[in-house]
């Protein structure tokens, strides 16, 4: 409901005209016949995540790497230190480098779709992780 009620508020005229999708991955939570349930319940329209493809989600390939980059080799003492340098680093990420990790989503899709849902690696000449 949160996610929703975020999109009715930030993107009005994707709401308005139910042009918007849910991508979220494979994880079990995700996957319940509870949860796929609920969605069709909403009308809430997700695009399917591909078997053994990770790399397809912005999470996956863009964010988290950007954050480990950034924290290696540091230590923390609590959780909250953990919470606020992740806070303060993805802060620093600036909206044209978050538009460039979507329009590579948009490349690991296609790949993805071209392979018909196939397990593919990037070569070794593209942005794309693996």
């Amino acid at each position: 409901m949160r996610l929703r009620d975020a999109v009715r508020r930030k993107r009005p005229e994707l709401w308005e005209n139910q042009t918007w999708m849910l991508h979220h991955d494979n994880a079990p939570a995700h996957a319940l016949l509870l949860v796929r349930s609920y969605l069709a319940k909403l009308k809430t329209s997700f695009v399917p995540h591909p078997p053994y493809s990770l790399d397809l989600a912005p999470a996956d390939f863009f964010l988290f790497p950007k954050l480990k980059t950034t924290l290696i080799g540091r230590h923390f003492e609590t959780v909250e230190e953990i919470q606020e340098n992740s806070i303060r680093e993805l802060h620093t990420i600036t909206e044209s480098v978050f538009q460039e990790a979507f329009q590579q989503w948009k490349k690991h899709w296609k790949r993805c779709i071209t392979s018909r849902g196939n397990y593919f690696e990037e070569d070794s000449s593209s942005n794309a992780v693996k």
